[in-house]
């Protein structure tokens, strides 16, 4: 089981465990945790989220959908949108619907209501 701790504001607001592979945005569902989604499948935008975790700052694959999205949400730039390779930093904004829990533990951040 992966720790994940997901934050507002810096105060956290829900403290609990996941398997490897889940959804991220699953597992805030199962768990009543007040993430904002409507589609939930990558088209909509607004279950942006920023992640913190041990592994990084590293390189990750980021899909053209979610690139797109987030681009038309105006998260991004258009220079990233552009790129598949995406800094994996906690400045970085992603999806929940297109993450996938891991190993090491994850703090999640939440936009601010």
């Amino acid at each position: 089981m992966t720790r994940l701790v997901f934050e507002r504001g810096g105060q956290c607001i829900a403290e609990l465990d996941a398997s490897p592979g889940d959804a991220l945005i699953d597992v805030a569902r199962f768990h009543d945790v007040p993430l904002h989604w409507r589609c939930g499948q990558g088209t909509c935008g607004t279950c942006a989220v920023r992640l913190q975790h041990a592994a990084q700052p590293q390189q990750v694959q980021v899909g053209r959908k979610e690139r797109n999205v987030l681009l038309r949400a105006g998260l991004c730039s258009a220079s990233a949108a552009a790129s598949e390779q995406w800094p994996d930093a906690p400045e970085t904004v992603r999806l929940a619907c297109h993450l996938y829990v891991g190993e090491v533990p994850w703090h999640i951040s939440l936009p601010d209501d």
